[in-house]
């Protein structure tokens, strides 16, 4: 396996890590708003949206949590276009020198 191979894998995991921390996030603060506890800070909420939207996008949905903060979907919606344009063009890419 090169190091390539490796560096993959890593961002893989990391990836997965953040995705479940923002998660967890999400369902931390609606635990904390129900109870009338001090709450995660939205600006905490939206930086970790910017490094793993996915989560963030779950974590609201399957906690109920943000919904109705038009704010929150536009810029969650935002950050997962960032994140799979990546993966898009690569495919794309992928496919076209396959085609030629």
């Amino acid at each position: 396996m090169d190091l390539f191979s490796i560096l993959i894998y890593i961002d893989i995991i990391l990836l997965v890590i953040l995705n479940l921390m923002s998660f967890i996030l999400f369902g931390m603060d609606k635990y904390k708003a129900k109870r009338k506890k001090w709450r995660i800070p939205e600006k905490t909420l939206l930086f970790y949206s910017i490094l793993a939207p996915v989560g963030a996008f779950l974590g609201m949905i399957f906690f109920r949590h943000k919904t109705s903060k038009l704010k929150f979907y536009l810029w969650i919606s935002f950050f997962l276009i960032l994140h799979t344009l990546p993966f898009v063009f690569y495919i794309l890419k992928s496919k076209t020198s396959i085609l030629l």
